[in-house]
């Protein structure tokens, strides 16, 4: 055999091996998709689904019976659209207020020429291993006027020993001759720190931003335990597990389903049960998350290079 032809031979084996696994990856990747998204397709049918009609079962991916009651049921409450409302703002606040002080926190504590950098350091580090636990935890909130306080959501969480150990591992990376070159210019420590460093950390403070924005928004059980005295601060995900204990309560009769009827009307096509308008409520507690993850996704791979000198 010729070496011509043991070379055709070669490239006509690498091409099947090539086609087959690309089959074979593209179908394990439908799958994958397939299993990740059906989940929450379903829920949507469901939530567009009349919820008596609902309740025989069989809804896979399309409503059987199309209607916008579960939603209107919703927001016809006023419960739902103030604890959405909460919900946002915790987690604006949070996640803008918990970077922009864990950046500044790990910027300070990075530079060499602060003293006390390895004892604060280890302070902050050692809060990841050592906790007080839940009850004196609830027992200092309470101290500080927390207990049915907004703040509660917000004040707790300025600070993470995680993020601050990521975003400080990314500021050292960062060549100490940009922020002495800044110094030779005037600028003192905070404008280094709001023209240089958070421009060239962009990448890592738009991945912590999301780690604190899906928890914050994801969260119920500091509701359940600062807050649940007073309806008015309930976010949206506490009342999503409210509904989710209803909908799994034992022993649901049809004058339970009759009492959840919209106002103004005690016909079948009104009512609504604790399945479907937890399907709803799932469907606009997940739609923020939906919009905000595209735009921060590319910063997970890429970085920015905003100027800089090259060591």
């Amino acid at each position: 055999m010729t070496s011509r032809s043991k070379t055709l031979q070669y490239y006509r084996r690498a091409k099947i091996e090539d086609t087959i696994f690309n089959v074979v990856n593209v179908t394990l990747l439908l799958m994958l998709i397939v299993v990740t998204i059906y989940p929450f397709w379903n829920t949507v049918a469901v939530s567009f689904n009349d919820a008596i009609d609902t309740v025989r079962g069989g809804i896979s991916l399309w409503p059987r019976i199309f209607t916008l009651t579960n939603y209107k049921a919703v927001f016809a409450t006023g419960a739902i659209p103030n604890a959405f409302f909460i919900s946002v703002m915790r987690t604006f606040l949070s996640t803008v207020m918990g970077v922009f002080l864990t950046a500044m926190l790990a910027f300070a504590l990075g530079r060499r020429e602060f003293v006390f950098r390895k004892i604060f350091t280890f302070v902050v580090v050692i809060s990841m291993y050592v906790q007080a636990g839940l009850i004196p935890q609830y027992f200092l909130f309470r101290s500080l006027g927390l207990v049915n306080n907004f703040w509660v959501y917000v004040i707790p969480t300025l600070m993470s020993a995680f993020n601050f150990i990521v975003i400080r591992t990314y500021i050292s990376t960062i060549p100490d001759s940009l922020v002495e070159s800044a110094r030779i210019d005037g600028a003192g420590d905070f404008r280094i720190f709001l023209q240089i460093i958070l421009p060239l950390i962009t990448p890592v403070l738009a991945t912590i931003s999301l780690f604190i924005a899906v928890g914050a928004w994801n969260q119920w059980f500091d509701t359940l335990i600062y807050c649940s005295g007073k309806v008015e601060l309930h976010t949206l995900q506490y009342k999503l597990m409210e509904y989710l204990s209803a909908s799994q309560t034992q022993g649901k009769t049809a004058a339970d389903v009759g009492a959840m009827s919209l106002a103004g009307g005690g016909a079948a096509s009104n009512m609504v049960t604790p399945v479907s308008m937890r399907a709803a409520i799932t469907v606009i507690a997940a739609v923020p998350i939906l919009f905000v993850y595209p735009f921060l996704q590319r910063h997970f791979v890429t970085g920015l290079n905003v100027g800089g000198v090259k060591e």
